[in-house]
């Protein structure tokens, strides 16, 4: 993967292509058909926070998962489900009805969790970004005053962490 590809595009990438990402989904959705006696064909949107939360446990506990690991250390809140759930059902190929538009089928369970968990990756990872830049610019800055050293050295310097924080999260979200 490449330098030039967007951080959600290399995440969803490697959940997609990880079997334990796709193991989770599976046991999950079966778990979530068996609660209802498999009696519809698909999960309902009320049982998406807690789909969510089995997810959650089964990539960080049970199959772990890296990116998960790393960049999502508690289940995914109810706005984040219920938006994962609004992307999926607004991007549907063929029009439902009603009544089936309610409910998530096996492909769009997995859609539904790509978009959910990558989602959360990428916006952890901003995040780290967001914390860790900053404490290390006043610390250069700090350096750079106390040593008494030239504006474009310290900016050169404060440059150059930047880049490297930024660049070292973005490599670690390809799991």
């Amino acid at each position: 993967m490449g330098i030039s590809q967007s951080a959600s595009k290399r995440v969803t990438s490697a959940l997609v292509n990880s079997s334990q990402f796709n193991s989770a989904c599976d046991s999950v959705y079966s778990q979530c058909l068996s609660l209802t006696q498999e009696a519809y064909p698909g999960v309902f949107p009320y049982q998406l926070l807690n789909a969510a939360a089995n997810l959650h446990q089964h990539l960080t506990s049970l199959r772990p998962h890296p990116l998960i690991l790393r960049w999502v250390p508690h289940p995914p809140a109810r706005s984040q489900v219920d938006s994962a759930f609004r992307f999926v059902t607004r991007h549907q190929d063929n029009p439902r009805s009603d009544e089936e538009a309610l409910l998530l089928d096996s492909s769009d369970f997995r859609e539904w969790a790509v978009v959910l968990f990558s989602d959360a990756v990428v916006r952890n990872a901003g995040k780290a970004v967001l914390q860790r830049v900053p404490v290390g610019v006043m610390g250069i800055a700090g350096i750079g005053a106390a040593a008494r050293t030239g504006k474009e050295v310290v900016g050169a310097a404060i440059g150059v962490y930047a880049v490297g924080v930024a660049t070292s999260i973005y490599l670690s979200l390809s799991g």
